[in-house]
């Protein structure tokens, strides 16, 4: 099996500037995502895709592939996910030959761990190409939220959800960010990652699933670098 795996950080962020290269215990915040990816016999290149000359170095630096910068066009904040991916396979199959899947990888979700990568890619299935998607449970049940109709609340799913108790809840799930692997020609036809027939891989650690976007997330990662890795680590150790 051959997959590519794309790695996108673009150089513009308003919530979190520079947040794709901020130090995070002890290296760039993109590292992390590169190092969980290199190594795995499935992947063929770990490619970045970057607008940012300097993101660009601190990934070959890294160890990734970064052949060249993301135009113009693909780096603004309307640019679509699914363009920037397409853009990349192109380019990649254009000069490498075909691979069997597009497996993206998001920069704010550092602390997915290679196992986890590993048990994504073992639910692919080449010849189907059904697309996994990265889920966790969802912090708040769906039967438990409302929209506004004026100042009334109206609950988002019909029923008799609020008057169940919170184990009898059927399970819910989130996209978590960490994981998307679909085949070329799915990605080509769909446009895009979500397919109805996608296969979960349930994340249910909290810090492998998180995405950051703001400084209290960040500061959540620092926190989980500095405690749950440090406290796991010494009990290897030991």
């Amino acid at each position: 099996m051959k997959i590519l795996a794309l790695i996108t950080a673009r150089g513009g962020s308003k919530r979190l500037p520079g947040k794709n290269i901020m130090p995070l215990g002890g290296k760039p915040l993109l590292q992390w995502t590169i190092e969980a990816a290199l190594g795995l016999p499935e992947l063929c290149h770990v490619l970045l895709s970057t607008d940012d000359p300097v993101i660009a170095e601190v990934g070959r630096a890294g160890g990734a592939y970064v052949p060249w910068l993301r135009p113009a066009d693909l780096a603004s904040d309307t640019a679509s996910g699914t363009d920037v991916a397409l853009h990349a396979l192109d380019w990649y199959e254009s000069q490498h030959g075909p691979v069997d899947g597009l497996l993206l990888l998001q920069p704010t979700s550092p602390l997915r761990t290679r196992a986890t990568i590993a048990r994504g890619l073992a639910l692919f299935n080449p010849t189907l190409g059904r697309p996994v998607i990265g889920v966790s449970p969802a912090p708040t049940h769906p039967m438990w939220t409302f929209r506004l109709d004026g100042d009334s609340l109206v609950p988002f799913v019909p029923g008799d959800g609020l008057q169940t108790r919170s184990q009898d809840l059927p399970p819910a799930y989130v996209v978590n960010g960490t994981f998307y692997l679909t085949s070329p020609r799915r990605l080509r036809s769909e446009k895009t990652f979500f397919s109805k027939d996608a296969l979960a891989m349930i994340i249910s650690s909290e810090h492998e699933a998180m995405d950051i976007d703001t400084p209290r997330d960040f500061a959540l990662a620092q926190y989980f670098v500095d405690h749950i890795f440090q406290e796991q680590s010494a009990t290897k150790g030991g």
